[in-house]
């Protein structure tokens, strides 16, 4: 998922686990130096009045946060030199973290984020503050309009289609790891159909190993992946090859999806689905 801060484009790893939300503190610190953000990084931490911020951020939410080692640091004479690494195994933090890879780089929870951004900008944190609250604010009417009985409602679909795939597609002489395959590749189909891409793909673009395409799908691409996979199992059924069934399903996921989000379909959508949580209240 990426913020976009007056122009500046900025990370963020969206944990499913304790919905915190972590901000790439390394795509914040370029807007200070583009070419060295871990050196930025270091003298914000590299204060007293960071580190001392830090620790009641801990302490707060950490309960294995060490203090005994934070007073140490906070009583050592000479010059305070602080790194992410050095910050997350000395104290046990978790308010900070680092990322390996092509998209790696450090984190640091949303409330830590906004502070980093305040030291390099004032401006530029209020910027940041107001796309975040955009993203939070999608995320909450996603929930709000039965975004996840969608989602669990194409979970469940996907078993047509995925028996479809095990009688026509999958023969006795395929190995496991060919028949992984198939069903990953029947799953793109839909994905390229619905998304325009692949999930890799995906993966690649916003740096998110871990996470799946479809869980970020608004609520009408919901209701057409479900579609969407009905019919795929019926192209099956008809041995349509899969270039064939691609561009008949792209079809239909166009036409579909532009039907659901014209103006009055989509007021009328999320409408009925408001009453029916209304409903549900009552």
């Amino acid at each position: 998922m990426k913020l976009n801060a007056n122009g500046i484009e900025i990370s963020v790893i969206m944990n499913q686990e304790n919905t915190s939300d972590y901000i790439s503190l390394t795509d914040i610190a370029k807007r200070k130096d583009p070419d060295e953000p871990r050196i930025v990084i270091s003298n914000w931490m590299s204060s007293y009045s960071t580190i001392d911020f830090l620790a009641t951020w801990e302490t707060l939410y950490n309960p294995n946060f060490n203090r005994l080692e934070f007073q140490t640091v906070r009583s050592e004479p000479g010059r305070l030199i602080m790194t992410p690494k050095q910050w997350i195994e000395r104290m046990s933090a978790i308010g900070i973290t680092s990322q390996a890879g092509r998209y790696g780089g450090t984190y640091a929870h949303s409330d830590i984020a906004f502070e980093f951004a305040s030291w390099i900008s004032p401006e530029f944190k209020l910027y940041l503050i107001k796309d975040y609250q955009r993203l939070k604010t999608e995320e909450s009417r996603r929930l709000e309009l039965g975004w996840d009985t969608k989602r669990e409602l194409s979970k469940i679909n996907y078993r047509i289609h995925t028996d479809a795939i095990k009688e026509f597609l999958i023969t006795p002489e395929l190995t496991k790891q060919e028949q992984n395959y198939t069903y990953a590749t029947e799953a793109d189909i839909l994905n390229v159909a619905l998304f325009g891409k692949t999930a890799k793909q995906w993966r690649e673009e916003t740096g998110h190993k871990k996470l799946n395409i479809r869980d970020f799908a608004s609520v009408e691409q919901l209701i057409v992946l479900v579609n969407l996979e009905s019919m795929n199992a019926d192209l099956i059924r008809q041995k349509l090859p899969a270039n064939e069934r691609v561009q008949k399903l792209r079809s239909i996921a166009y036409y579909q999806l532009h039907s659901l989000t014209s103006s009055n379909a989509a007021d009328k959508l999320k409408q009925d689905i408001q009453n029916r949580i209304e409903q549900k209240k009552s």
